[in-house]
């Protein structure tokens, strides 16, 4: 059986258009400077331009997993930003980013997450050292 020319160019021209729909990959580290350096500071080590005037220190998110034993917990760190589950320990000065528009809902091994949300964490994963 022969393929017909004009399929061929509806299955290339479908490929085309599903492709054009996908969204553009978010960048962590822009969503980062946008969303946490004026407190985080721009290398996120806490020093942001408005963190003297909070209460509370931000802290120094370079050191997350050093602080947990190694272990750069996403799960924890998205819950984290998101607000959904924070320490009593934690500032209540942070906004619940979970309450904004955190982009796209992607599926992540089964599980619906905010593409900005995971981008933001795998930008602070990234980012990970020992102190100084």
């Amino acid at each position: 059986m022969t393929s017909h020319p004009f399929s061929m160019f509806g299955a290339a021209l479908a490929v085309i258009s599903l492709s054009a729909c996908e969204p553009k990959p978010v960048d962590g580290g822009e969503v980062y400077q946008a969303e946490c350096a004026t407190c985080h500071g721009v290398d996120a080590r806490g020093g942001g331009e408005l963190a003297p005037l909070l209460p509370k220190a931000p802290p120094d998110l370079t050191t997350i997993a050093f602080r947990n034993g190694g272990v750069f917990d996403r799960d924890r760190v998205m819950s984290t930003i998101d607000g959904y589950h924070r320490p009593d320990s934690f500032a209540m000065d942070m906004p619940e980013f979970g309450a904004g528009d955190m982009g796209q809902i992607i599926n992540v091994d089964g599980t619906p997450v905010p593409a900005r949300l995971l981008a933001v964490t795998f930008y602070l994963e990234s980012l990970q050292r020992a102190p100084e």
